[in-house]
């Protein structure tokens, strides 16, 4: 009797439970059921708005931490990115990774590394001597070292080595409050080291052992490179797999900020200041491919990587895709790296590397100080997206005064101009033996109304000489008459 009771009772229950679910409420005359399904949806909805909110505020976060303080306001904050090419499937190219051009850093081929921090040995002479306070490198591998271990300064004639804690000191333990840029190859922060200088230290990341080719190749790029265009490498660490860069700190931030960031209806860029601008970055290229032996070849030039100093000098700056090239050679293969809308054709198509790949790049770069538009700008029309297509259509169809930035407050001289306007087509030309060099560059960019005064010299000269004498000279003067190209003719 109980038992009956007992089932009797749970299917009123259940009946009761039924019916409570399916009664109509005083809210809208809603179900019970169908209030507690929208109750639980609003729930999840108000959970969603909150998790974004977090979102959002973190990504404000870090683009308020790349804030800098400037004399003149603050520095323009770029939150888009250009794609990189960071590689393209070719023969070769895990030989290629192998092959050491340069003769400076034997230090980071061979296991004569002193690790920073740790007990390594010394490199001295060319020769290893134990640490006093180390083991042997075989201890080393086995972890018998230690990263605490305080290490004597080791100075090398052209950087210093710095153990991992010193620099976790100078940037306050690699805080966010320290970052000032960050990319695919790692973060950079601010450090101030005990003497009281501030550096850039940049941290690689290391995804599948990049950071150990770009320490390399940096190192062995701008080691002992010292020139007021170039942000000069003052030490570097090697502990365990992390790869750090010690550089000089510059302090008004990059060319890509000041061009495309919010600056306000007018531009603190005035066309002089861009022609400075410009003239600087080629001088450093110059001196990377004219200056050097082996010279080198940047890869990557971009606006990003134009720093700029309180007094606007461009200083060239990471080298982490930078290739060495010997004098005997005049191209070397290489997998296809760089950032899309400054890779030269030639380059991207076969993997042919020469210094005329930068000098396409720059030709991009004085588009852009020019026109104050990106390379690639997915937001404009669709017959203006490519930068160098439309400049191409404007200079063609003698609009070149309308390629000026709006944000220039004072147009530069047509003269002026219309150089400059040529000199871009000559960086682009799509036959990379017709492309000036860096050195050629610069001369053009510092000479006042230059093809005009040679246009000038060019009409006396064949007036003084005989036709054969002017035939001949135009053979044996290459360098001017690649200048020449210069003189066509200019809408007025």
């Amino acid at each position: 009797m109980s038992v009956s009771g007992d089932k009797k009772s749970n299917d009123d229950d259940g009946n009761s439970l039924h019916h409570k679910l399916t009664s109509k409420t005083p809210f809208l005359s809603l179900k019970l059921y169908m209030l507690i399904a929208i109750l639980l949806a609003c729930l999840l909805l108000v959970c969603l708005l909150i998790f974004l909110c977090i979102r959002l505020n973190r990504a404000s976060r870090r683009r308020n931490r790349m804030r800098v303080k400037h004399s003149s306001g603050l520095i323009p904050v770029v939150s888009k990115e250009i794609v990189e090419i960071k590689t393209l499937d070719r023969k070769g190219d895990e030989e290629e990774d192998g092959i050491r051009v340069g003769r400076n850093v034997d230090f980071v081929k061979n296991k004569e590394i002193k690790v920073c921090g740790g007990g390594g040995g010394d490199v001295e002479g060319g020769e290893k001597k134990n640490d006093k306070k180390g083991g042997s490198s075989s201890d080393e591998s086995s972890g018998g070292a230690s990263s605490d271990v305080s290490v004597e300064t080791q100075n090398i004639g052209w950087g210093r080595w710095y153990s991992f804690k010193e620099l976790e000191v100078a940037t306050r333990g690699f805080t966010e409050q320290s970052v000032i840029g960050e990319g695919g190859y790692g973060v950079v922060y601010r450090g101030v080291l005990p003497d009281g200088s501030v550096v850039a230290v940049k941290d690689l990341l290391n995804n599948k052992g990049q950071a150990e080719k770009e320490f390399k190749v940096e190192v062995e790029a701008i080691g002992k490179v010292k020139h007021k265009n170039l942000v000069g490498l003052i030490g570097y660490c090697a502990e365990g797999v992390r790869r750090l860069l010690v550089y000089e700190y510059v302090d008004n931030g990059n060319l890509e900020q000041w061009l495309h960031g919010d600056v306000g209806h007018i531009s603190p860029l005035t066309w002089e200041l861009r022609m400075k601008i410009a003239i600087g970055t080629a001088k450093g290229l110059a001196y990377l491919h004219e200056g050097l032996e082996p010279k080198v070849v940047h890869r990557d030039v971009k606006s990003s990587n134009i720093l700029l100093d309180r007094k606007w000098n461009p200083k060239v700056s990471d080298f982490g895709l930078a290739k060495l090239l010997g004098s005997e050679a005049s191209y070397v293969t290489t997998r296809v790296m760089g950032t899309f809308g400054y890779v030269s054709p030639d380059y991207a198509s076969t993997g042919m590397l020469n210094e005329g790949s930068d000098v396409y790049s720059f030709g991009v770069l004085l588009m852009e100080l020019i026109t104050g538009r990106s390379p690639i700008d997915y937001s404009r029309p669709a017959g203006e997206m490519n930068l160098i297509d439309w400049f191409k259509g404007m200079v063609a169809s003698r609009r070149g005064e309308e390629v000026i930035d709006p944000l220039i407050e004072v147009p530069p001289p047509p003269r002026a101009l219309k150089r400059t306007l040529l000199i871009c087509l000559r960086c682009i030309d799509l036959d990379a033996s017709k492309r000036p060099k860096m050195g050629q560059i610069v001369h053009m960019l510092e000479a006042d109304d230059f093809p005009f005064r040679t246009e000038i010299k060019s009409v006396r000269d064949r007036d003084s000489l005989p036709p054969s004498s002017v035939a001949s000279n135009r053979v044996m003067n290459p360098t001017r008459q690649a200048n020449c190209n210069l003189e066509r003719p200019w809408p007025k």
